[in-house]
């Protein structure tokens, strides 16, 4: 199997990293799903992805192009659903389907609307920063884990999905346990985003301040009970110890919510914090630390939208 053609929805800070290497490689057989205003800005100004200008094959939902051999949708999670239907076009019987958004349920939502056997799961360990049509991100820290959701070895779409990364110099780590990767993500994006947002601090702070570090710890704490009560296995030690990797990122680079806040958008903060306490409440969990979050970025959202 060879993925010769690709779609890709949500030109953020992750997908313009997908996009602008995939573009080096496939050219115009990549495609950008686009319409009306998005569509017409990104052929204005292209995107500007460390340093360099580049522009995409745009294509309008409604073209019929036939199917694209690989399909990445990467919006944030209330827009998913729009999303898949937006690439309808772009899926075939053949298709894979990648949804490396935030969070643990993208896979399940886009095999509701294209069926499990297209989906393949991924996540996106990058840090990148978007500031207007401008993204930055260091290459040598910025990698895709996939794989099957489970798989002793890689099927042949994972490895054709592989080759095809590694040809436009994506980062790849392909994984046995894709449920556990995801949720150790999860484990991050719970203890790092909301806690960054709440005390305006960059990623450098978890290795320069105890205390800014003791509250991601305590949160990713809450999300490791969550995850050991589903049976999905998370070394105990796995927040404390992931400080070492954190400390390896550019030191002012901010989070997505963080990111959100600070140009008056709303956040991921029910995908984050909202769903642990959801879960929480359903196992018998108490997560004091994620109620207290999920309600101070709510406060930050409605000082946004003048409320407060």
């Amino acid at each position: 199997m060879t993925i010769k053609t690709a779609a890709l929805i949500g030109l953020g800070a992750i997908g313009s990293y997908i996009a602008g290497n995939l573009e080096n490689v496939l050219g115009d057989d990549l495609r950008v799903i686009a319409s009306g205003r998005r569509a017409e800005k990104l052929n204005e100004e292209g995107r500007i992805i460390n340093g360099k200008q580049q522009f995409f094959h745009i294509v309008d939902p409604a073209e019929e192009t036939g199917p694209a051999d690989l399909a990445i949708v990467i919006t944030k999670m209330p827009q998913l659903r729009e999303a898949l239907e937006s690439m309808r076009n772009q899926i075939g019987p053949k298709t894979v389907i990648m949804t490396p958004l935030n969070g643990v349920d993208s896979e399940n939502v886009a095999a509701e609307v294209y069926g499990s056997e297209r989906v393949i799961y991924s996540l996106a360990r990058t840090s990148a920063v978007k500031e207007d049509n401008r993204i930055s991100f260091n290459p040598a820290r910025a990698f895709l884990e996939f794989g099957e959701k489970y798989s002793e070895t890689p099927s042949e779409r994972v490895l054709a999905v592989k080759e095809l990364f590694e040809s436009a110099g994506i980062g790849c780590v392909l994984k046995n346990d894709m449920v556990r990767a995801i949720w150790e993500k999860f484990v991050c994006n719970v203890s790092e985003n909301p806690v960054s947002a709440v005390l305006g601090i960059p990623f450098g702070a978890w290795g320069a301040s105890e205390h800014a570090n003791f509250l991601r710890v305590k949160t990713g704490e809450e999300v490791i009970k969550i995850a050991h009560a589903k049976g999905i296995e998370i070394d105990d030690d796995y927040c404390k110890e992931h400080v070492e990797s954190l400390k390896k990122q550019p030191y002012t680079n901010k989070a997505s919510t963080l990111q959100d806040i600070e140009n008056g958008r709303h956040t991921e903060i029910d995908m984050f914090c909202g769903t642990i306490l959801r879960l929480g409440k359903e196992l018998g969990i108490e997560t004091p630390y994620s109620e207290f979050l999920y309600h101070a970025v709510r406060v930050l959202e409605e000082k946004n939208d003048g409320k407060i």
